[in-house]
């Protein structure tokens, strides 16, 4: 097959390097890809927001298979418009998108298929906003309704906080994406995030992760896109996971196909676990990142065939094998981020790690320039590595980091502490 990746960050470096161990693949193109991408794969210079513009480099190119990445594209409608130009697509729906594009869609959803999630209420005016955030009191969680690139939730533990977080949201911070808000309770308990495959019908489960937001060591700092990751996740036992399909995933999914808009596609549960009990945070219909890096480190080739199942909506014959091990992944960011940032720093040491099935350096902002590897976004490499516990892996990741040569960086030292 001739596969197409849309995206560029950490997570399609992950998934071009799992899909590229699978002798089905001939060749492969990610678009627009990084630094990182361009040693395994053909990178190309698309609009990936832009189907027509897609389904023209596939023609081109004979493509067979479109992996979408990022969820830009799929709430941009980009997966329609490859299957209208009778393309097989990894991808849901705009519609069904949705379900990540839109809070508001995701609790009218939860209410209609009785979905444990928190007790929630929608606004457009900051003023009635700010009165229901005085009668149900802190804290309390301020959501933008749209995309705002993981940075529309605010976790208010007093008024003030609550009140700019809604003065802020409303009034433009991230355009028509905060155009309404969600208020929601707070939930108390353990996050984790589970991951499934669903072809409109079947739904499989392919793993569970936990990441760690907070910039810096001991939960601590500003919310980020997340600082690292690790897998399985300890809390998400077989029990709770079970509980979680039953309670949340299925009717979520019986309710999107009875809309007469079926999820095909990857569907990512955020769950708050408390006492044995799951509920839903939130849903993403995308791979998480950099949760994503370290699942295909622990699935490795297979991955292809089961997102291709998944497109030709068969899961019902396949299932994923695990082995019993664990990975973890640190994140490299720019000193600064989530805040303002320097782009362009130059990243030595690169060519010293090893790249093998259990250790890799996934890339997701850098360039080659001059011949050097530089920075150009915030998060800019996922040093991974796989072991036969959680501690082994975490231990080859930070001995792959003393290796890097790179002054405007920073990670945290303490990735996967909730778990060990």
């Amino acid at each position: 097959m001739n596969i197409l990746i849309l995206g560029g960050g950490g997570r399609e470096h992950s998934l071009a390097w799992a899909v590229k161990q699978n002798p089905k693949c001939d060749r492969l193109f990610v678009a627009p890809g990084n630094a990182g991408i361009a040693q395994i794969a053909e990178c190309a210079d698309l609009e990936i927001k832009n189907g027509d513009e897609v389904a023209g480099f596939c023609a081109e190119n004979a493509v067979d298979f479109v992996i979408i990445g990022p969820e830009a594209p799929l709430a941009a409608g980009v997966a329609d418009t490859l299957r209208a130009d009778g393309l097989l697509v990894f991808g849901c729906s705009q519609e069904a998108a949705r379900l990540e594009s839109s809070k508001a869609f995701t609790k009218a959803i939860c209410d209609a298929c009785a979905a444990p999630t928190a007790a929630y209420a929608r606004f457009t005016e900051a003023s009635a906003a700010k009165d229901y955030v005085s009668r149900t009191g802190v804290p309390i969680v301020i959501k933008a309704d749209g995309l705002a690139a993981g940075k529309g939730v605010v976790v208010a533990t007093d008024l003030a906080t609550a009140n700019a977080a809604i003065d802020d949201m409303l009034g433009g911070q991230f355009g028509a994406a905060s155009a309404e808000v969600v208020i929601e309770d707070f939930m108390e308990g353990e996050e984790a995030s589970f991951f499934l495959l669903c072809d409109g019908e079947t739904v499989l489960p392919i793993g569970t992760a936990q990441d760690h937001k907070r910039a810096f060591d001991g939960d601590t700092g500003p919310n980020t896109g997340g600082m690292g990751a690790y897998s399985p996740a300890p809390v998400l036992t077989e029990a709770i996971a079970q509980r979680a399909m039953t309670e949340i995933i299925e009717p979520t999914v019986a309710e999107m196909a009875r809309r007469g808009t079926p999820f095909e596609g990857i569907l990512y549960a955020g769950l708050m676990i408390k006492d044995g009990t799951p509920r839903l945070v939130e849903y993403n219909v995308r791979f998480g990142d950099p949760e994503c890096q370290v699942l295909m480190m622990r699935l490795g080739a297979q991955v292809l065939d089961l997102l291709h199942a998944c497109a030709e909506r068969r899961l019902s014959a396949i299932a994923p094998v695990w082995a019993e091990d664990h990975a973890l992944t640190v994140v490299m960011a720019a000193k600064g981020y989530p805040g303002a940032y320097e782009k362009g720093t130059v990243i030595s040491g690169l060519d010293a790690l090893p790249e093998t099935a259990s250790e890799m350096t996934f890339h997701a902002g850098t360039a080659i320039q001059n011949g050097q590897i530089i920075a150009t976004g915030g998060r800019v490499l996922n040093i991974t590595a796989r072991g036969a516990t959680l501690q082994e892996a975490r231990g080859k990741a930070y001995a792959m980091i003393d290796q890097i040569d790179w002054p405007e960086g920073f990670y945290r030292r303490d990735i996967g502490h909730r778990a060990l």
